[in-house]
């Protein structure tokens, strides 16, 4: 599935499932607790946090996906076409940064 279409996907299921999109700023505040969730399992699985017992069986990529699933929310309801805001973000980083980070010291 591209972007495109899932974007799409979103939409559908807000209007079948949802009674309409929350407004920008709830969605802004829900995306960023989404990313805490997704931040706290990072720092506690893979950092130097000890990982509580309820963290345990938390899904990381469950939570990657509620963070796309807001993104594609407020993508809608903004009228932005991630698919191609995706593609040109790709092409200018190909672009500038194609040698970049083989040439970084840090990196070998």
């Amino acid at each position: 599935m591209n972007i495109k279409n899932a974007q799409k996907l979103v939409d559908d299921w807000i209007k079948e499932h949802g009674v309409r999109y929350f407004n920008e700023l709830t969605n802004m505040a829900q995306l960023t607790e989404e990313v805490g969730e997704v931040a706290r399992i990072i720092a506690r699985r893979y950092g130097e946090q000890s990982e509580k017992e309820s963290d345990k069986d938390k899904d990381l990529g469950e939570e990657l996906a509620d963070v796309v699933f807001v993104v594609m929310c407020l993508a809608n309801q903004t009228g932005i076409d991630l698919q191609d805001a995706f593609d040109k973000k790709m092409n200018k980083k190909t672009k500038r940064d194609h040698n970049r980070h083989h040439n970084n010291e840090k990196l070998k």
